[in-house]
């Protein structure tokens, strides 16, 4: 079967994005793409021939210069001039991972026939892409409105020759890589600086690589969540579905539905309990990992819409013979979603730290700290602390950025979105998350192991079968730095269907 996935006008979902970075597919633009980029850039072309009126970014210097009208003889220098300028990026580089989803994503938004680039441009960005040419980018730089500038700016610095990108594994200037691969740099024409540099694609590129892997750990909160409630020996009544039912949030049903199925056929949690209730962390899990759920659905729905549109600015319209200057380029969307799903995200954490916490508490039953002789051994007690800072350092990171806004260009760009702030939070509230997660994991598969010889669900047994092969039990103490690095790998390599 061939493994190339077409550029369209097809809907691209998150589950396709899933496919085709994990199939390692190659990327081509259909015959409409080419169509579509094609007609556009002919449209444009005859209409900077026929006219003299000044066309924002096309024909006029850009932002709070937007009334500065460049010759037409110069406006391929405009273009370049343009790229060069606004690569202005500081800090840590873009992980490679988002940097080949903004590939991706600018391909597409550029693909619908609005943007009026060179066809030959954006074929460059698929060859780029399929050979895994990527430029180097970083963190700091854009404010998320007149889109990415910054970070797209690096992005196409290469088309140029410009710039340096990551090349069989080396850091090298595109200059050296383009001669090595017999490609000219792409002379730009009219507003293909500006459609290349405006737009969002650092925003969503950051938000779609959180939503694919935070679709798979609110699952895997689900598993772990399981686990330590048969470590605790909890009840199975707080996941009745007539309770939730009577309160029918979707995600909460879903979790409550989840948590049944994933201890069905455990004698652990069949056994007579001798308390009537437990704490919020193991009750309310239907409650709180269904209510991060329902976020991460809302903003699923906004990248699906994002990246399906087309992102800079002007926009072209052949049909109606107009060009547009708007701002579709304003992160707005993205910011405010950002920040909500690292709010979701943060509250997995929260409630997971507070289970690891009950489990070492020496409560129904287990050992102080989960070990033997403890006293001698130190055992899980330090885990939790570091899950404690983790979480709490969360927390922080959930405070919005989408609330800020900073004048900039003079005036002109007077209300920005901050999204970009926000989409590398949000990330590193993900990666705290797994670590939380991979603790508790760790403190969860020590808790049941006192419960034997009672075994838990077939899932779970088999689970923690194949999570023991990665990180033993802990008889005594041991450096577990380590524990918790294979807990985090562990988690990271389990497979699940995001279309369950």
């Amino acid at each position: 079967m061939e493994n190339t996935h077409y550029i369209s006008t097809e809907v691209l979902t998150l589950e396709t994005l899933q496919e085709i970075i994990a199939q390692h597919k190659t990327l081509s633009l259909s015959e409409e793409a080419q169509l579509n980029i094609q007609k556009c850039r002919e449209y444009l072309d005859k209409k900077m021939a026929s006219n003299e009126t000044p066309i924002y970014g096309i024909n006029t210097g850009f932002g709070s210069l937007c009334n500065v009208k460049i010759s037409n003889e110069n406006l391929s220098q405009l273009q370049e001039n343009l790229v060069k300028s606004h690569a202005c990026g500081t800090g840590e580089e873009v992980p490679a991972e988002i940097v080949k989803i903004m590939l991706l994503l600018k391909i597409q938004s550029l693909s619908y026939g609005h943007s009026g680039v060179q066809l030959q441009t954006v074929e460059r960005l698929v060859d780029f892409y399929n050979h895994d040419i990527l430029p180097v980018i970083y963190t700091q730089g854009s404010l998320g409105a007149s889109g990415d500038l910054a970070p797209l700016a690096h992005l196409s610095l290469p088309l140029l020759g410009e710039g340096e990108v990551y090349c069989d594994g080396f850091r090298q200037p595109a200059k050296k890589v383009l001669e090595k691969m017999g490609w000219k740099p792409i002379v730009l024409q009219s507003k293909e600086g500006l459609a290349l540099l405006n737009g969002t694609q650092f925003m969503s590129a950051y938000g779609c690589y959180v939503l694919l892997k935070a679709m798979k750990f609110s699952y895997l909160a689900d598993v772990i969540g399981a686990i330590s409630l048969e470590g605790f020996d909890g009840r199975i009544e707080p996941f009745n579905e007539l309770i939730h039912y009577v309160r029918p949030h979707k995600g909460q049903i879903v979790t409550a539905k989840r948590m049944m199925d994933l201890l069905e056929n455990s004698e652990i949690i069949a056994q007579p309990k001798a308390h009537v209730q437990d704490p919020y962390s193991f009750r309310c899990i239907p409650q709180v990992h269904g209510a991060s759920k329902d976020t991460i659905e809302y903003v699923k729905k906004v990248f699906k819409t994002e990246i399906n549109s087309v992102t800079d600015n002007p926009n072209v319209f052949i049909n109606e013979d107009i060009i547009i200057s708007g701002g579709n380029f304003h992160g707005q969307p993205l910011a405010l979603a950002l920040d909500f799903l690292g709010i979701a995200l943060s509250e997995l954490g929260s409630i997971s730290e507070r289970r690891t916490y009950q489990l070492i508490s020496g409560l129904r039953g287990l050992p102080a700290f989960l070990v033997d002789n403890p006293g001698l051994n130190s055992g899980f007690m330090i885990p939790q602390y570091t899950a404690a800072g983790i979480a709490s350092q969360n927390k922080q990171l959930a405070t919005p950025a989408s609330v800020d806004s900073i004048v900039s260009s003079n005036g002109q760009e007077d209300h920005v979105s901050m999204g970009a702030n926000a989409a590398t939070k949000t990330l590193r509230i993900m990666e705290n998350l797994e670590r939380i997660l991979a603790i508790e994991l760790m403190n969860a598969s020590q808790a049941i192991s006192f419960r034997a010889p009672l075994k838990s669900s077939p899932f779970i047994e088999m689970f923690l079968k194949s999570y023991r092969e990665e990180v033993p039990l802990v008889k005594e103490d041991r450096i577990l730095h380590y524990d918790i690095v294979n807990s985090v790998a562990f988690l990271n390599s389990f497979m699940i269907d995001l279309e369950e």
